[in-house]
């Protein structure tokens, strides 16, 4: 078992050894030219429901600071979830990029990719992503939060 205060001595390991070391269940990447989309969702825990965690657009300086940070962050969620009492998991999603680029193929695109995942990783706001950036999404898949309250909740998705 890895210890909280050990996390950054991980990011001197491979991307495999920190999987391992962080205990994640998936790690998927998502490139698309024609969009400009690079996403990578981090799935750490599912063993008491769908991985939830918010998606984060960020101008990361490399790709491999944006797999520390996706591993980070679904690992903390995988706590929220249980500290809170939630039948869910831990997941979060980083999108490679300056904000400014988001349209509504990006978003779509995005969408799409969370849509492959058949509801292991359910998406939300975070840095960078707005209710209506999750509107945009959630035509794509139906696993997503954070919409505006007429378009849905997650109970709605875990029914």
């Amino acid at each position: 078992m890895l210890e909280i205060n050990t996390v950054e001595n991980v990011q001197q390991t491979s991307v495999y050894g920190q999987i391992e070391a962080l205990g994640h269940e998936q790690l998927v990447m998502c490139y698309d030219a024609p969009t400009g989309l690079k996403a990578i969702i981090g799935i750490h825990n599912t063993t008491l429901g769908p991985a939830l965690g918010g998606t984060r657009m960020w101008p990361y300086a490399s790709e491999e600071e944006a797999i520390t940070d996706v591993l980070r962050l679904s690992r903390g969620m995988t706590f929220k979830a249980a500290i809170s009492g939630l039948n869910l998991g831990g997941g979060k999603a980083v999108i490679i990029g300056n904000p400014a680029q988001k349209n509504e193929a990006f978003l779509r695109r995005f969408g799409r990719f969370v849509e492959s995942l058949s509801g292991r990783y359910i998406t939300a706001e975070d840095v960078n992503m707005k209710t209506s950036d999750m509107e945009y999404i959630a035509m794509e898949t139906r696993h997503v939060t954070g919409l505006p309250e007429t378009e849905g909740v997650v109970e709605t998705l875990l029914q």
